[in-house]
């Protein structure tokens, strides 16, 4: 926002920017939306549809290794060696041929093996030489019934299905024994993946428990809990996969023998790719727009802003005190009449500036004059100098001390030759006056200074602290209870951003106090910005009237009161680097 209030050029430009890019982009945007939530509908259709022809498959395949456990009921020979008892070295090689057979009869068998239970022995064949395998072999559950039982077991870290089946003596109910299929995903990974699309992923889960049996993908991680989310026949949810949102689609297979679950997940950044086409294509458009709108608020920008920094430049010099200001370019809309009066404006300022200066400088030494000549001036100092020979006669010394230390500020006082002076000589002036001051009290009165050394050299206006130490006395001390501290801090720092130095002079005193009325009057009078006699005091208003008339901006001040606790006189004055005042003030 800072940014914008600063030029008229910005706002100018801002305007055009959002009239015509706005509308155009809420509708890139709707444009967007309405694209992307129709390609996710057809998306999913789509999807669904193949997941229904791969779901048939699948369904077929389960069917056909179900058929293949009821293989041993059509060898009668077989059938006859699994009710027997009896164990033989021929019934024990006819059995593990057959389960040989079927061991190699599918590439995605990892093993067949059948647990005997009227011989107590197991027929496995496998590869035996590998640990996992012999592991995976002995990690089984016993299962009871006729029905066919699919499970999901580890090997190497990667899912198999295990598929489990009791052999029952038929029509009897005796159970022969267990046979145990070990099955590979390459075949299901076959029926599943006939296309692999960027982004995509099928995932399986069979059993009514949903276990998750089959991934696409190599490391099937990141994959929401997806289970939870899926109701009905088939649907879809929004999710996550390793970090990229996009879409999970489901169909659910209520197979008799195996029910299964078909998920395949699609990300956004497919589901809106011809959306994403078509928003890029708004942006090149827009980003086309926003050049134009650019070159042309430039273009317009030299009719109507530039004849506005110009005015402003010269507003600029006027504020620094230069009014020697040249009219360039003759214009005759309403930019060059207001440049015309601005230019006829400054001059009447100038001249107006001249004489009021003048006039208040004039002023404001009369008044200081006046009050330095309320009393006789040589009548004064020719009864101080009599009486300080008489003290000396007498050998009363330290009246003799007060005298010349009275006689010292009368001649300061009274010196109307010089209107600005060191503040040194200030300093010396406050010494002599505080030293009559703490004799006329004793001991009620104490005074401490603190004054920069760097600081005695700058010249300040005449007769500049006593006024403040005068007012801390008469109306803080003497008013209050009789007693107090009076204090005056006079420092010098350095402001390196401005390279200016900053004299900040303070006098503070714990007498009576100002009420906040009274401090608010004085702000009153001085923000009359004229010399007077006010009822707040000659001293202290004459000598901020003074300070702003010689340093104009540069000078400020404040005033804080607690009663009897402290009150505050601060005088802050903006100096050049030499510690001379503006000389554009």
């Amino acid at each position: 926002m800072k940014w914008l209030k600063g030029s008229l050029f910005r706002k100018l430009l801002a305007v055009m920017l959002c009239v015509a890019i706005l509308p155009f982009l809420l509708a890139s945007v709707f444009a967007y939306r309405t694209i992307s939530s129709s390609m996710e509908r057809q998306v999913i259709d789509l999807n669904q549809d193949s997941m229904e022809i791969i779901s048939n498959n699948l369904k077929i395949y389960f069917e056909d290794l179900n058929m293949l456990t009821g293989s041993f009921y059509v060898d009668p020979q077989l059938m006859k060696y699994l009710r027997s008892t009896e164990v033989s070295a021929l019934q024990k090689l006819y059995i593990y041929n057959k389960v040989n057979t079927m061991y190699i009869s599918r590439p995605e068998f990892h093993g067949v093996q059948y647990i005997s239970r009227t011989k107590n022995l197991t027929f496995t064949s496998s590869d035996v030489g590998n640990n996992e395998m012999k592991k995976m072999l002995n990690d089984y559950d016993e299962i009871e019934g006729e029905a066919t039982v699919y499970s999901v077991k580890k090997l190497g870290g990667k899912n198999i299905l295990l598929i489990q089946k009791n052999l029952v003596d038929y029509p009897g109910a005796t159970i022969l024994g267990t046979l145990n299929i070990y099955v590979s995903l390459s075949e299901i990974d076959k029926v599943i993946h006939t296309q692999r699309l960027q982004d995509s992923a099928y995932f399986l889960m069979i059993n009514e428990q949903k276990e998750f049996l089959y991934s696409s993908l190599e490391q099937a991680t990141g994959v929401e809990p997806m289970h939870s989310k899926m109701a009905g026949i088939k649907g879809s949810f929004a999710g996550e996969m390793d970090g990229s949102k996009g879409v999970f689609i489901y169909l659910n297979n209520s197979n008799k023998t195996l029910p299964f679950t078909l998920v395949k997940y699609v990300s956004d950044s497919v589901i809106n790719a011809p959306a994403n086409k078509t928003l890029s294509q708004s942006i090149v458009i827009l980003l086309i727009a926003i050049i134009f709108v650019i070159i042309f608020a430039v273009a317009l920008s030299y009719f109507i802003i530039l004849p506005i920094k110009r005015l402003l430049r010269n507003m600029v010099r006027v504020e620094q005190g230069n009014f020697n200001i040249q009219k360039e370019n003759q214009r005759l809309d309403e930019l060059g009449i207001l440049e015309d009066r601005f230019y006829i404006m400054v001059r009447n300022l100038d001249d107006f500036m001249n004489r009021e200066y003048r006039y208040r400088l004039e002023l404001s030494t009369a008044q200081l004059k006046m009050l330095q000549a309320q009393i006789n001036p040589h009548f004064l100092y020719n009864t101080m100098q009599y009486i300080g020979t008489v003290a000396l006669k007498a050998k009363a010394y330290e009246l003799s001390d007060k005298i010349a230390e009275l006689g010292s500020i009368l001649r300061y006082s009274m010196d109307f030759r010089t209107d600005v002076v060191k503040l040194s000589m200030e300093v010396k002036h406050i010494e002599d006056y505080m030293s009559i001051q703490l004799g006329r009290f004793k001991n009620k009165l104490t005074y401490s200074m603190t004054c920069h050394p760097d600081a005695t050299s700058i010249e300040v206006p005449k007769m500049l602290l006593q006024p403040l130490i005068e007012n801390s006395i008469v109306h803080g001390i003497e008013k209050g209870r009789g007693y107090g501290s009076i204090r005056l801090e006079i420092d010098l720092t350095q402001n390196e951003e401005a390279e200016k130095q900053i004299l900040l002079i303070r006098v503070i005193d714990n007498g009576k106090g100002i009420s906040a009325e009274k401090i608010e009057a004085i702000r009153n009078e001085y923000l009359e910005d004229k010399l007077h006699y006010g009822d707040n005091g000659i001293g202290l208003i004459n000598v901020l009237q003074r300070l702003r008339l010689l340093y104009g901006s540069d000078f400020t001040w404040d005033m804080a009161s607690v009663h009897y606790e402290a009150t505050i006189i601060s005088l802050t004055i903006a100096l050049d680097k030499t510690g001379e005042r503006n000389e554009q003030q």
